[in-house]
């Protein structure tokens, strides 16, 4: 028999071509050669790719016997993970392959904005002597905020206390607990931005998070302050930051990343107080020869048929036929459940009811902790790293298995608990032929929703005219409420409404009802597609 062919399409490190061993044909090609790789990819069965090979639509077409894209690396925005997933093509990354040489790019920034180090470079090498031009100051005894706690979050905060730095941080979905074990004292945004000499920003890039520091943010700091962004390009808006530094309102900027790139005629590149590097965060041998082995190994555990950690759209592996269709399920409620936490989780239950039991669904656990950390860390959230993320929060995960289940065949209810003791829980299905998936639960709240890309979910005091007035609101931002259910346990209690709408609904929109209607909880939760 043949050998299974495997498409190289930029260079990689001789380490990957080791981790793949001689079970392969290994073929090379130039990725941006696109004639050249179209007609390469015919006969492939995998193929691997840094960031500047385009695998498109287009491309899936011209590869009917391919199975897996693996990218050496963490993003993702090269590959159309929607045209592989509906070609039941396998995406793979690597995305712990950068953390560290993220950090330590961090970390080479805030030293090169305090010490000014490339204009005294530049200075220097054009032959000018000008020690008194370029004084800095000391890292000791300054105030570092950190926006985003997680991996890389981590990696600089323990790095920096080496300078004898305070280290504060934002980030919502971090417990105090585990805060306090990393030497980090957790703070209002608001307040981490009035009190921090240095910034530096680490979150997932979501519709939320996006322009998350700009003009209003970037006022709170201080006019000695810089701020640092090697995660996401757009999670700062750069006109307003370009604003700030043009003011003077803050002192300086690194940037490793940007809406564009590269950053053509980006005003920000001619400022004396910005530093700037072309996405550097995982160029390093290091970085590199990690992602190159992760994913070659994760190309060999799918053309194997394998349970797959690292596989971003579909799971992969040895997985009864019968337990598949609940993993995209389960991974939806996750996202549902982060939605309607208000605060840092400290435990998660996974309770799976029905026939279901008579397998494994072990897979349903890390489904469940993939789709909760989807949309609230910076790093690519995979089967892999899920439970790692919530060790390290100190969230503790339980898989309960229980084999009744009296209203429908099978059920599955995600149910944690919060920092500050409140319950949250959220249980869906699969029901009909066409295994449609459903919310099926809220918060003890019976109801039967069928889940979908966008819904609002409120909790208020049941009275007369409540419909009417969220109605009227929505209608007239000309958001279409494409469903709607409501569930209450006694008149004149507690009123569950979940409605689905069929676009994002604006922040101001949303809260103008909630104020208008007095909601205990009102929140907008978006579906990510895997």
């Amino acid at each position: 028999m043949s050998k299974p062919v495997v498409l190289i399409a930029e260079e990689l490190s001789p380490a990957t071509v080791d981790a793949l061993g001689p079970d392969f044909e290994i073929r090379n090609v130039d990725g941006t050669d696109r004639p050249a790789l179209l007609a390469a990819l015919a006969d492939a069965n995998a193929i691997l790719v840094r960031s500047a090979t385009k695998v498109d639509a287009e491309a899936i077409a011209a590869a009917p016997k391919l199975q897996v894209i693996a990218r050496a690396g963490v993003g993702l925005d090269n590959v159309d993970i929607k045209a592989a997933t509906t070609a039941g093509v396998m995406v793979v990354n690597a995305p712990t392959s950068n953390i560290i040489s993220a950090a330590e790019l961090t970390v080479g920034h805030i030293l090169s904005l305090a010490r000014h180090i490339p204009a005294a470079h530049a200075a220097l090498a054009k032959g000018e002597w000008k020690r008194s031009a370029y004084t800095g100051t000391e890292l000791y005894e300054k105030t570092v905020g950190i926006i985003g706690l997680g991996r890389i979050g981590a990696l600089i905060a323990a790095r920096l206390q080496a300078f004898g730095v305070e280290v504060i941080a934002y980030d919502p979905y971090i417990t105090a607990a585990r805060a306090q074990q990393l030497g980090v004292q957790t703070v209002t945004l608001d307040e981490l931005l009035e009190r921090s000499d240095f910034i530096t920003i680490h979150m997932p890039k979501t519709p939320e998070t996006t322009g998350m520091i700009a003009a209003e943010q970037l006022a709170k700091m201080k006019p000695t302050a810089y701020i640092v962004n090697v995660a996401r390009g757009g999670l700062i808006d750069e006109a307003a930051l370009h604003d700030a530094l043009v003011a003077k309102t803050i002192a300086g900027a690194g940037l490793d990343v940007f809406v564009q790139e590269p950053p053509k005629e980006s005003p920000l590149l001619a400022l004396p107080n910005v530093i700037v590097t072309p996405h550097l965060g995982a160029s390093t041998d290091e970085a590199q020869e990690k992602a190159g082995i992760s994913v070659a190994k994760s190309v060999r555990l799918a053309l194997a048929g394998e349970l797959v950690p690292d596989a971003v759209n579909v799971a992969g592996g040895v997985i009864d036929p019968y337990v598949r269709p609940g993993i995209p399920l389960v991974e939806k409620l996750g996202q549902l459940f982060a939605g309607l936490a208000h605060g840092p989780l400290t435990s998660l239950d996974v309770e799976v009811h029905g026939e279901l039991v008579d397998y494994d669904v072990s897979v349903l656990k890390l489904a469940a902790l993939k789709g909760v950390f989807t949309n609230v860390v910076s790093e690519t959230v995979s089967y892999v790293n899920a439970p790692l993320l919530a060790e390290q929060r100190g969230i503790a995960v339980r898989l309960i298995t229980d084999a009744e289940s009296p209203e429908y065949r099978n059920v599955i209810t995600l149910r944690g608990a919060l920092a500050d003791g409140t319950q949250v829980s959220v249980s869906g299905t699969l029901t009909g032929p066409k295994q449609i998936e459903k919310l099926v639960g809220i918060n003890g709240y019976e109801i039967e929703v069928p889940i979908a890309d966008h819904h609002i979910v409120m909790i208020y005091t049941d009275r007369p005219g409540i419909v009417a007035v969220y109605g009227g609101a929505f209608g007239e931002a000309g958001i279409n409420i494409a469903g709607m259910q409501i569930a209450r346990r006694e008149a004149g209690g507690q009123a569950l409404s979940v409605l689905t709408v069929d676009s994002p609904v604006p922040a101001e929109v949303l809260e103008r009802v909630r104020s208008a209607i007095d909601a205990d909880v009102f929140v907008e939760i978006d579906i990510t597609e895997s």
